[in-house]
């Protein structure tokens, strides 16, 4: 691991996964922002979930009946069993995270929601989301080249290390079918953040460090080819200052161009 001028430089996949992780054992109240759904979606989905999903926007409004969904950042499995009933029988959702622990509450829930559904449309696969392209023992991509229709996210993006953000946006391109469309719920910032604030695990694993500036999150989607990027939520006060910088919950929007 390299060193700054401070010292070590942050894992932040490590502060991730150990905040992450712990998470899906008891629930901590301050990751990310509390969110309203629709409550009779929430029904079917067990207690333990709802109340160890972690996320600050609602990007399942955008999700269509039929839709083939993929949710990065999948976590407890909220937003995917909520797609899950969106989609109906016909549809299908893939949840990708990296933690073991959330991965096993999700997994542990699918059948219980899948009986009270009438149909079993969700999966959860184990991986990086800025790694979908990574190959499976048989040899595919973990997900497959032009097979899903929305890919969402709810306060995950800004968890990956910015190494690898290039390879994440890439693969969010390379999933989508033609006319493919993104939500993406995230926090974003006013200005730059510090390296030094780049370097505290809490503020990195509390989704704040890592936020992308707010008029860069929309250059970056539109530069992948994405139409009619914009904000269809975006929160008017902060949901956090620190040492001046606004933080707010914004949901990103946009529409793949046709070819």
């Amino acid at each position: 691991m390299s060193e700054g001028c401070c010292g070590p430089a942050l894992d932040q996949t490590k502060a991730v996964e150990e905040r992450y992780g712990a998470a899906a054992q008891e629930q901590e109240a301050c990751l990310c922002t509390p969110v309203a759904f629709d409550a009779s979606l929430l029904k079917v989905i067990p207690d333990e979930v709802v109340e160890r999903d972690y996320g600050c926007g609602d990007p399942t409004r955008w999700v269509r009946p039929d839709d083939t969904v993929l949710d990065l950042g999948s976590g407890s499995g909220k937003n995917a069993f909520i797609c899950a009933q969106v989609v109906g029988a016909a549809g299908a959702v893939i949840g990708v995270d990296r933690n073991a622990d959330m991965l096993e509450l999700a997994r542990a829930a699918a059948p219980l929601v899948a009986e009270r559904v009438g149909y079993s449309n969700v999966h959860f696969v184990e991986g990086a989301i800025e790694a979908l392209d990574s190959l499976t023992p048989a040899g595919e991509p973990l997900i497959a080249t032009a097979s899903v229709d929305v890919v969402l996210s709810n306060c995950v993006l800004n968890l990956v290390n910015p190494s690898a953000r290039t390879a994440l946006l890439a693969n969010i391109r390379r999933v989508l079918r033609p006319a493919g469309r993104v939500a993406i719920s995230d926090i974003v910032c006013d200005r730059p953040v510090p390296l030094h604030l780049q370097q505290d695990p809490e503020l990195w694993s509390g989704c704040i460090s890592g936020a992308w500036e707010e008029d860069a999150f929309l250059a970056d989607f539109r530069a992948l080819g994405f139409e009619d990027v914009r904000y269809a939520d975006r929160s008017e006060a902060p949901w956090r200052v620190v040492e001046g910088i606004e933080f707010r919950a914004v949901t990103l929007t946009g529409v793949l161009k046709a070819a």
